[in-house]
């Protein structure tokens, strides 16, 4: 009896002293660009808070587990002015954080990168789409979460592919992004199966369209610039310069549908997405925010939730050991999207399901059926091993 008081006594000094210790402090920062961009849509214009405002919501969820772990999280963010230095905000930001969410065009990123590469600290990529940061440009110290334009057009022509709408108007915007979108859809053709049977640039002439006689303008000049292009299942819209594609469905020579970047968009997330568990997740971030999750704030998300699940799983704070769970084969995120997400060891990409959204409603999800791949079928989407120009060091 005498022994087992002691055992109990024990017991309670262990706990006593767990719950006494300070808990470990991991830091998490956001970089980003201050102000946010225009669209052709009211609708549609991002809240300042676009982004970040997922990361808030990771945080939390972080310290829900953490609380159990002796781990609590913190959340710093930094926004860059026009002007105002990369690599020396990065630099400020990793004093007291060892992963930074990253939301900064693709030579920001990099220099973001390089500045940090002696550091070890992590960039978590949730904003840049380019292809060449997982490819010729990759950084071993930056992972990405946003998908690449790659893994976007591939979503997109397997639907379009799987529909039997192979025969695709390609109308490319003037602007090098737009350029970039186009030259990833001409690979998902060549890679499905699609043909594009016409190609056509929009010029950016500049002018505002949001006039009184503007709608006249579009509705007379969207037919006639499509006009007399051959048979065509599906125009494509290569428009991330948000110019003219808004205003192409409905308003086409021919009726047919519009995708690309606008009518049916590849994106991360929608607020219309409520499978597996999703609304639960949507439903949250608007109480909180008083608005719609974008795919931006999906993924800052993301991002802030692989910080919080290595840290979970290797039951420590060390930068390194996180790093090292987070690149390893028994790593994967969970994130409403019908399976858990791994990391590709070659180029840092994050694997993942894409929808197709209408603005309404996800029409489907990619990978499609019969798109087979020896690993895992969401290697269909975007640059496979084989193909990868990037070298990690």
């Amino acid at each position: 009896m005498i022994r087992w008081w002691i055992s109990v006594i024990g017991v309670c000094i262990v706990a006593t002293y767990a719950r006494a210790a300070e808990p470990v402090e991991i830091g998490v920062g956001y970089l980003g660009l201050a102000g946010v961009r225009s669209t052709l849509s009211l609708v549609q214009q991002p809240a300042d808070s676009d982004g970040i405002a997922g990361a808030h919501l990771a945080i939390e969820d972080n310290n829900t587990t953490g609380k159990f772990l002796n781990q609590h999280f913190t959340l710093q963010e930094v926004r860059l002015k026009e002007g105002q230095d990369v690599a020396q905000a990065a630099t400020a930001l990793a004093e007291h954080n060892s992963f930074i969410i990253a939301d900064l065009p693709a030579e920001a990123l990099l220099k973001a990168a390089d500045a940090l590469r002696d550091r070890g600290t992590i960039l978590l990529n949730a904003g840049a789409i380019d292809d060449r940061l997982r490819e010729e440009d990759c950084r071993a110290n930056v992972i990405h979460v946003a998908p690449t334009r790659s893994m976007l057009a591939d979503a997109l022509a397997q639907y379009l592919v799987w529909k039997q709408w192979k025969r695709w108007f390609l109308v490319v915007g003037s602007h090098d992004k737009d350029k970039l979108f186009a030259d990833a859809l001409r690979r998902s053709a060549a890679r499905f199966g699609g043909k594009i049977v016409q190609e056509k640039t929009f010029e950016d002439t500049g002018g505002a369209r949001r006039t009184d006689s503007g709608v006249t303008l579009i509705q007379r000049q969207m037919p006639v610039f499509t006009q007399q292009a051959p048979a065509y299942d599906v125009l494509l819209a290569a428009d991330e310069s948000e110019v003219f594609g808004a205003y192409l469905p409905f308003r086409t020579w021919d009726p047919r549908p519009v995708a690309g970047s606008a009518g049916l968009v590849a994106t991360s997330w929608d607020a219309a997405h409520d499978q597996w568990g999703a609304t639960q997740l949507q439903n949250r971030f608007l109480k909180l925010n008083s608005r719609r999750m974008t795919a931006l704030d999906m993924q800052a998300w993301t991002a802030a939730r692989m910080v919080g699940e290595a840290a979970s799983r290797v039951n420590s704070g060390d930068p390194k050991a996180m790093l090292n769970f987070i690149k390893g084969p028994d790593f994967s995120v969970a994130a409403f999207k019908g399976q858990r997400l791994t990391l590709r060891d070659w180029n840092l990409q994050l694997r993942q399901p894409i929808l197709l959204v209408d603005g309404r409603m996800v029409v489907s999800v990619s990978p499609q059926e019969g798109f087979l791949h020896q690993v895992s079928e969401l290697d269909t989407l975007g640059v496979d091993r084989p193909e990868t120009k990037c070298k990690l060091h």
